[in-house]
């Protein structure tokens, strides 16, 4: 599953994700968000912590910066 948070800045790229990753099956369903904030890479490493969704990797090009998070 695939969410596209560009052109959004914080905090709403992860309100979107928090909302979007209850439609993502238990138990290592997967959601890619991108987002163009650069701050959305501790953001989510933050929300990741405080929820115990497993942050899976992170990449930029171009600007936009592609997040992989999995749901327990």
């Amino acid at each position: 599953m695939e969410l596209d948070t560009t052109g959004l800045k914080c905090p709403l790229p992860v309100l979107k994700a928090r909302k979007k990753l209850k439609e993502v099956p238990a138990g290592g369903g997967r959601l890619k968000v991108l987002a163009t904030d650069p701050g959305a890479v501790k953001d989510f490493e933050a929300f990741c912590e405080a929820t115990g969704t497993r942050y899976v990797s992170w990449s930029e090009a171009g600007g936009v910066y592609t997040i992989l998070l999995e749901r327990p």
